[in-house]
């Protein structure tokens, strides 16, 4: 039985599972939170291909 108790102890590949899952939820929040200040120029700079786009096709 002790055996079993040291070998969970030293077991850490759940932890890294969680390190990994706090890594992914940062990164997402920080996508969601920048995205709005981004929006707005990106959807003008995809509004100026557009018109280009369109202009070159007539």
């Amino acid at each position: 039985m002790s055996k079993f108790v040291t070998r969970f102890l030293k077991d850490e590949s759940g932890a890294t599972a969680i390190e990994y899952g706090l890594i992914a939820a940062l990164i997402s929040v920080a996508i969601v939170g920048v995205l709005p200040l981004v929006g707005d120029s990106l959807e003008a700079t995809f509004q100026s291909i557009q018109t280009a786009l369109a202009g070159a096709a007539t």
